[in-house]
């Protein structure tokens, strides 16, 4: 079954709405990954640098 010109036109921009969309949730993820990291990475570094100030008391 042939598609008319504009169809196949809504189609291509519906795919490629899709695409950047889903593109976008993946870099979003990736960035919010890396600020977890870095939060849990700094409370980690706190609660070595407490442990250490108790200890050497």
């Amino acid at each position: 079954m042939r598609r008319s010109r504009t169809e196949v036109g809504r189609w291509r921009m519906v795919r490629q709405a899709q695409r950047r969309k889903s593109r976008w949730l993946e870099a979003q993820s990736r960035r919010n990954m890396r600020i977890h990291a870095i939060r849990k990475c700094l409370v980690n570094h706190q609660r070595v640098s407490l442990m250490f100030a108790i200890h050497d008391r």
